[in-house]
């Protein structure tokens, strides 16, 4: 119970200091760098090398590929169908398809499940999610916004100097290996700030406003990321027979809300910036309710 009261509050917190501009507009990204930088590589060294090496570990990465996969192919149909514009398919292909799996994820599945998902939360966030951000969200803006030229050689860079990703590869060499108690207790204290940092960031970058004409568009982006994909998450557990951790924090991954991340990318590339900050937003708040009713079907 505490997990949730400490999400919600932490979430009121940071929104209510945006709205009475307590803190200066940089801070969300400043606490988010913090996270970057400093919380999420600790908690990664911490939780990775808990990992037994088996088939588990790879469930997430699939989950997460076939999910986004699925996603992004129903998105573009459905904005094609309906004929949407450049500039907000090119939103819903970010903020429709990626998901928030540190920053909400880290806290909403761990309240659910325990702390021994974290493990797979990283992976599940790390080789699913980050990698999908750092290739297909930079492509997807490069191609809607016609504003950058895409560069694999970029992309590249991104990945391999991105300090969760670096901290992760150093993780692996050390999976069954404990860490001497002094680096633990250490690391331990580091990745106790994600979850309140993280979250008051989610709180200072919401944003509520919804214009009447981006109705549809808003609609079926939260209908593919809350409802869709994790339906798809669980047809593929269903098919594969899967029964243990690593399938019930994935498929509770992929029902988590848009990322804010991605909102921000959208935003950024002028890829309808009110229509993204409004699905991220209301995708966190409802995200609530959603993963509340999908964690009953597990």
């Amino acid at each position: 119970m505490e997990n949730f009261i400490l999400i919600v509050l932490a979430i009121f917190i940071g929104y209510l200091f945006s709205r009475l501009r307590i803190f200066p507009e940089e801070s969300a990204a400043i606490l988010n760098q913090f996270v970057i930088f400093i919380s999420l590589p600790a908690m990664i060294l911490l939780q990775i090398p808990k990992l037994t090496l088996s088939m588990d570990i790879m469930i997430p990465v699939i989950i997460a590929w076939v999910v986004m996969t699925v996603s992004a192919l129903l998105t573009l149909f459905v904005s094609h169908k309906l004929h949407f514009s450049q500039e907000v398919t090119g939103a819903l292909m970010l903020v429709a398809v990626l998901t928030n799996s540190s920053f909400l994820g880290i806290p909403v599945i761990s309240a659910y499940l325990g702390d021994e998902a974290l493990p797979f939360i990283l992976v599940y966030d790390q080789m699913g999610t980050f990698l999908a951000l750092a290739t297909y969200g930079i492509f997807v803006a490069a191609y809607y916004s016609n504003k950058s030229e895409m560069s694999i050689g970029a992309m590249a860079v991104k990945v391999l100097t991105f300090p969760p990703f670096v901290s992760l590869i150093i993780a692996l060499f050390f999976i069954s290996t404990p860490f001497p108690e002094a680096i633990s207790k250490v690391l331990a204290s580091l990745a106790n700030t994600i979850v309140p940092i993280a979250l008051v960031a989610v709180g200072l970058q919401l944003q509520l406003k919804l214009p009447g004409h981006e109705v549809q568009p808003f609609a079926i982006a939260l209908f593919i990321k809350l409802i869709i994909a994790p339906l798809i998450a669980l047809g593929i557990v269903a098919l594969a027979g899967w029964t243990n951790l690593a399938a019930n924090v994935s498929v509770m991954e992929a029902g988590m809300a848009p990322m804010v991340t991605a909102g921000a990318m959208a935003s950024l590339s002028g890829l309808a910036p009110r229509l993204s900050s409004a699905i991220v937003g209301y995708g966190i708040l409802l995200s609530f309710l959603s993963t509340a009713l999908l964690f009953k079907l597990l």
